[in-house]
């Protein structure tokens, strides 16, 4: 992708993004392996792509975004970057086969499944499910739900917020994701507290 022509100027910023980067990379960096091929759903902004690429250079980053923008900002930071081991983002859908992609070592899902009907996550572990073999790991970052309870005043606020924007929308609850792993044969490892409230979900093929 060096010495690419694509306009920096279609590269978006997510203030969270920036916040949230070095902590889930400490996550990352433990759970994926040395090397292979991370497909990222919905990589939004693209600055995720960039930066968890230029810290692992060992493994091949897969960004996907179904918005054009987002594929344009995405393509936009991995120019700027220089990245050799940053594919073309792809136009993917999650709960649209084929995704486009053959195989791969680790899905990363960061911040989706809240800002999307449910049905979006079991297309992600069903996609996903058919796509890693076996120790593949899928990866997700945000806020949920325990026990039926949000976790924090401002997590009650913000899934108040997602399902006035839309009835599909909101904070999911951990343990109807975790089932939807073990639905695809996959185990979750114990939950990891991130900052802001959110987690880390680790499933494992």
């Amino acid at each position: 992708m060096t010495g690419s022509t694509q306009d920096p100027d279609a590269r978006r910023m997510a203030p969270a993004t920036e916040r949230n980067r070095e902590p889930i990379l400490a996550v990352l960096r433990k759970v994926l392996p040395a090397s292979g091929t991370v497909l990222e759903i919905a990589s939004g902004t693209g600055q995720h792509a960039a930066h968890f690429a230029a810290a692992l250079p060992g493994l091949t980053w897969q960004p996907s975004d179904p918005e054009a923008a987002a594929r344009a900002s995405i393509a936009a930071w991995t120019a700027h970057a220089g990245l050799a081991n940053v594919r073309a983002p792809l136009a993917l859908d999650v709960s649209r086969q084929p995704w486009g992609i053959d195989a791969a070592d680790a899905v990363v899902c960061i911040n989706m499944i809240h800002i999307a009907p449910w049905a979006a996550a079991e297309a992600l572990f069903a996609g996903a499910g058919k796509l890693l073999g076996p120790g593949g790991v899928l990866f997700l970052y945000g806020p949920y739900r325990r026990g039926g309870a949000h976790t924090a005043p401002s997590n009650a606020a913000f899934d108040a917020q997602l399902r006035a924007t839309d009835a599909d929308w909101g904070v999911r609850d951990m343990e109807a994701v975790i089932a939807l792993g073990e639905a695809q044969g996959m185990r979750c490892d114990e939950p990891v507290p991130m900052p802001a409230n959110n987690f880390s979900l680790v499933f494992r093929k």
